[in-house]
């Protein structure tokens, strides 16, 4: 993540609460006095935002949450104004400043936290993101999408074949829109891998992540979007945190000691992308399967061990990113070698 950037002494403190239809923004002057308008979701509305935040003659910090296509738009007109410096924050995280606030809770006051927020909080400036990039996110939360649907109507033409009273009329138009529905995602399939030979960098990106153990090209072209978009300064430890994949713990006291649990508090698509390849890995890789069997020893449940899997994974990839070589389980894991050897040996 960028370094905290200093703040000038007339630096204006913005915060907007992004809705599908409007913006509600709230504006702390140097002085300390609060300024509060309401503006449309939209192309117009983000320009006449722009403008009124130019008036004041000085830079501007704002602070928004990241709410998927109702902000994207909105950040990327932010973030090409001179005259504004701009944060994409996690919705989690300002729940969590907000609950130290007491105010009741709407639109203006949800605005006057992300205006508070950018005042008393170390500011990271926002990293636009590629447009390619864009794209492919695009494409592949799509095919998730599709492929959720997919499931759902598999499991029902399953159910209905089991059943004696489903008439061959619904099993036949569920089979012909599974049928139909195949070829939508190989179509979006086929966009997502045209989308990525357009740029070398996620080219190049894409077959590294395929000669890893355990991702495949449909899991290579989730893991990629959803990588793609991070900010290039960020550290491996940041990337497990915007994933949610980091631990959380829950103690209190000495008579409170809840077992550890992932946080959650990051990128679910991430997760979910990561999930299959690791599954897969632990089969066909020593060193996870190692590590993930070391883990079990533990007393580890499988559950456990899976996400933990799922975590060296994304450092695996963040690893080959960064270096741009090719996945190397021994320097992942060089304590597990001598368990690989073993293992080995054994077969």
């Amino acid at each position: 993540m960028n370094k905290p950037v200093l703040t000038p002494p007339s630096t204006v403190f913005c915060g907007i609460d992004v809705s599908a239809g409007s913006l509600a923004v709230a504006l702390i002057e140097p002085d300390q006095s609060l300024a509060q308008r309401e503006f449309a979701n939209s192309s117009s509305g983000h320009k006449a935002l722009i403008v009124w935040l130019g008036r004041r003659k000085t830079m501007v910090r704002v602070s928004l949450e990241a709410t998927g296509i109702y902000s994207l738009d909105l950040a990327l007109a932010l973030h090409a104004a001179p005259h504004i410096e701009l944060a994409v924050l996690n919705p989690k995280l300002v729940n969590r400043f907000a609950q130290t606030l007491v105010r009741s809770q709407n639109d203006a006051s949800a605005a006057l936290v992300l205006a508070e927020y950018s005042q008393r909080m170390p500011f990271a400036a926002w990293v636009a993101p590629s447009g390619k990039g864009l794209q492919l996110r695009a494409l592949a939360r799509h095919i998730d999408s599709l492929v959720t649907q997919q499931t759902r109507e598999m499991n029902r033409l399953h159910a209905l074949e089991g059943s004696r009273t489903a008439p061959r009329a619904v099993v036949q138009d569920i089979k012909r829109a599974l049928a139909f529905q195949a070829r939508r995602i190989a179509k979006m399939r086929s966009a997502a891998r045209e989308t990525i030979a357009a740029d070398a960098q996620l080219e190049e990106r894409f077959r590294l992540l395929t000669e890893t153990p355990g991702i495949g090209e449909i899991s290579a072209i989730q893991l990629l979007a959803e990588t793609a978009l991070l900010a290039p300064g960020l550290t491996v430890r940041q990337w497990v945190a915007h994933s949610g994949l980091d631990p959380a713990h829950h103690d209190s006291g000495t008579s409170v000691h809840k077992r550890p649990r992932i946080s959650r508090a990051g990128n679910r698509h991430l997760r979910r992308a990561l999930f299959m390849p690791a599954l897969a890995a632990v089969r066909c890789d020593p060193h996870m399967k190692a590590y993930y069997e070391t883990l079990q020893a533990r007393h580890k449940t499988k559950l456990q061990a899976l996400m933990a899997v799922a975590r060296k994974l994304l450092h695996a990839i963040y690893g080959i990113f960064k270096t741009q070589t090719p996945y190397d389980g021994n320097r992942l894991f060089p304590k597990c070698n001598l368990a690989v050897e073993l293992q080995s040996s054994s077969r």
